[in-house]
């Protein structure tokens, strides 16, 4: 990879990127309430399990078809893809995050793309953007359409964007546990070892075979909506 590609990726996947994923647990939180996740052990088991049952046979699938699309200017491919990415959210939270984030980073990348110091890849990503007329963006399609205009392999896109949800969802954990920093720092190094296998995975799923059904993350999540006391919004 070129070293500009690299940098966009290490930008597109930064926790500085003002898009609100830090305010999103999706559902560790009431795991966290319900005693289902009490401990660094049972938080790192919880967090491999989410990697491989649902971001690898969801949303990485999703980034791995659009990021194709994108940049074969199938606008109309596109635009499956982010209405299929609204209708499988299993929860009025988890709909709201995807919604949330992708507005956030469509505006971002508005921002990057009429400022002064503005970078080719981000001009060219709002011009997609801007053909594509998504009605209501979704986070995956969209940072698909800002990682397509890199130079970036579709494979390097798929280990930031899951490298960036485990890391968001450590920070999760570790401020809904009384965990440290360096038992934050084991569960991501576990997670980094099984990222491969699902960007693996994502890469091996057609669309009969990309599928969002995690029924007890969506209860938990469900669950969630209406707990008493919480830091999340998911």
């Amino acid at each position: 990879m070129s070293t500009p590609a690299l940098l966009q990726l290490l930008w597109l996947s930064s926790p500085a990127l003002p898009v609100g994923a830090f305010s999103y647990s999706e559902a560790l939180e009431a795991g966290v309430e319900l005693g289902e996740i009490t401990d660094e052990h049972s938080a790192a088991a919880w967090l491999t399990e989410q990697l491989h049952l649902s971001l690898a046979r969801s949303d990485l699938p999703i980034v791995h078809a659009a990021c194709s699309a994108w940049r074969s200017r199938d606008l109309k491919r596109v635009r499956a893809l982010n209405d299929w990415v609204l209708q499988t959210r299993e929860t009025a939270e988890l709909r709201l995050q995807v919604e949330q984030m992708g507005k956030s980073l469509h505006d971002w990348t508005r921002q990057q793309a009429t400022g002064e110091q503005a970078l080719p890849e981000h001009i060219a990503a709002w011009r997609a953007l801007q053909a594509a007329q998504l009605t209501v963006p979704s986070y995956p399609v969209v940072s698909a359409a800002i990682a397509a205009q890199t130079q970036a392999c579709v494979e390097d896109v798929l280990h930031a964007y899951a490298f960036a949800w485990a890391e968001n969802q450590v920070q999760a954990a570790i401020k809904s546990l009384p965990l440290g920093q360096s038992a934050g720092q084991r569960i991501l190094a576990r997670l980094c070892a099984h990222i491969p296998e699902a960007v693996a995975t994502a890469q091996s799923l057609d669309d009969d075979h990309r599928q969002a059904f995690s029924p007890m993350l969506a209860l938990y999540s469900a669950w969630h909506e209406t707990q008493y006391s919480r830091l999340f919004r998911s």
